[in-house]
């Protein structure tokens, strides 16, 4: 069994074959997801898993150089989604429309489909290097 808290087998394998600058989605249960990247679809009742959880998965075995979110996606009081991993807090996400973000996403390796139902709650990591 695995030390770290990330147990999904096939989110573990895609992490592990990340080169630097690819990119994976994890989005709400609207986004649409293209034919091309792979799909690991979570989603298993409305806000189960949440988006928040599965970043926080996600980030205990990814290094992030980077993230986009969609300019639509509603701010907090510190600039942010409310659902913007603290894990983050040192990469600053690029915004584009929403309509760009889809487009985007055709590029990626994966999304990941969560059960998140907050309008705009999807992110673009980009994979960093550990060295």
């Amino acid at each position: 069994m695995k030390r770290s808290p990330l147990l999904h087998a096939d989110i573990s394998y895609l992490i592990a074959t990340l080169g630097h600058g690819d990119t994976i989605v994890i989005g709400d249960a609207g986004l649409p997801i293209p034919t091309g990247p792979q799909r690991i679809d979570l989603a298993v009742l409305r806000g189960v898993p949440t988006l928040a959880q599965t970043l926080q998965a996600v980030l205990s075995e990814m290094v992030v150089e980077g993230s986009v979110i969609a300019q639509e996606a509603p701010l907090a009081a510190n600039g942010l989604p409310a659902w913007y991993p603290t894990e983050l807090a040192g990469v600053r996400p690029q915004t584009v429309s929403h309509e760009e973000f889809k487009r985007l996403t055709q590029s990626a390796r994966a999304i990941i489909r969560t059960g998140e139902c907050t309008p705009y709650a999807n992110i673009i990591l980009r994979a960093g290097v550990a060295f």
